[in-house]
């Protein structure tokens, strides 16, 4: 069975700061993979990146709540109330750069898909809603949760890419749950995804190998209702086993 990191986030809960993952993460990994996850806590320098990551078969980096600080793509904040997270930060480009050098598996998603941008010298619209030409992609929060998280737009696949070939077709229906998205993609990555406003809604690694996937949206949300989604984690599944058995 297959073992896959996944990091956390840090939160402060009263006097204390805790490690933790959105459940249905966790949960889209055992019901979609065989495969168990294993949770990364954001402890920075304190972690011994190298050590952990030789013990798993796959990276998962989830979304969150927070946002990248803008400084470490050369930016000033642009948002209102920001919600940090500087543990996350310097752990997510610690575990990337480290699953670079040993090519282990990346499923990047939503704020992961940001990270691995960044990390590999990419740059955010930290709030696309003001972008011109660029269309408002956050949720009504006013609505249930199950609407929130419903198809919102399609994205064209590009063809012959990785996953157009995988799933059969050039066009895919997301939902959308984000404020912030990638401007300049990083070295590296090349697009596998893109919203009719042009903003990039999923990446693949140029290197083949050495395998990463990207998705803006969320594909974990109720996994086992959504082919689309259900084939990324196929693939992700997929090049895990791969890693698995070349380190056999």
């Amino acid at each position: 069975m297959l073992l896959i990191g996944v990091l956390c986030d840090d939160k402060q809960i009263g006097e204390h700061h805790f490690h933790f993952v959105g459940d249905k993460y966790v949960r889209a990994i055992v019901q979609s993979m065989d495969a168990v996850p294993v949770l990364i806590p954001v402890l920075a320098d304190d972690l011994n990146v190298p050590a952990l990551l030789a013990h798993v078969d796959g990276l998962l980096l989830p979304g969150s709540y927070s946002n990248i600080d803008p400084r470490h793509y050369q930016q000033v904040n642009e948002e209102d109330q920001p919600l940090r997270d500087p543990a996350r930060d310097s752990t997510a480009f610690a575990v990337i750069k480290e699953a670079q050098r040993i090519r282990l598996p990346i499923f990047a998603i939503c704020r992961g898909f940001q990270e691995v941008n960044v990390a590999l010298g990419g740059s955010l619209y930290q709030r696309l809603q003001t972008v011109a030409g660029i269309n408002d992609h956050r949720e009504d929060k006013s609505l249930p949760l199950e609407q929130q998280y419903e198809d919102a737009h399609a994205i064209d696949l590009m063809a012959g890419g990785l996953l157009a070939t995988h799933w059969g077709k050039t066009t895919a229906q997301v939902n959308s749950l984000h404020q912030q998205g990638i401007q300049q993609l990083a070295p590296g990555l090349k697009a596998e995804g893109v919203a009719a406003d042009g903003l990039i809604e999923a990446y693949a690694s140029d290197n083949p190998e050495h395998f990463i996937i990207g998705a803006q949206w969320h594909p974990e949300w109720q996994v086992k209702n959504n082919p689309f989604n259900l084939s990324l984690f196929t693939l992700f599944e997929q090049a895990c086993n791969q890693y698995r058995n070349n380190k056999a």
